[in-house]
């Protein structure tokens, strides 16, 4: 099973969020062709109601504990109640790797 696969597994079981994408962005990373090292999850999900940010992120690396310990070279959390989702206009971008 890919580790993109793992993460959305765990956070939708962890979650049951109405909105995942985990997003592998190792392509735009020096990184070998097909690496899982660095991907973006936005998620939301009721979970997230009455939690402040610093919450919410702790609660997804907590979720993602074994892959950030084990390959998982970067992860961009964006987490969103349903009411916060419902008024985005976007995402944060990625910024362009520096390395």
């Amino acid at each position: 099973m890919s580790v993109e696969q793992k993460i959305t597994d765990k956070l939708n079981q962890a979650f049951s969020p109405t909105h995942l994408e985990v997003i592998n962005e190792s392509n735009r990373h020096h990184v070998p062709p097909n690496s899982e090292t660095h991907f973006k999850v936005v998620i939301v999900s009721e979970s997230f109601d009455g939690k402040r940010l610093i919450a919410r992120h702790r609660d997804v690396n907590g979720t993602l504990a074994h892959e950030l310990a084990n390959g998982v070279h970067a992860l961009s959390i964006n987490t969103y109640t349903s009411q916060e989702w419902q008024q985005l206009e976007s995402v944060p971008r990625t910024p362009n790797c520096k390395g």
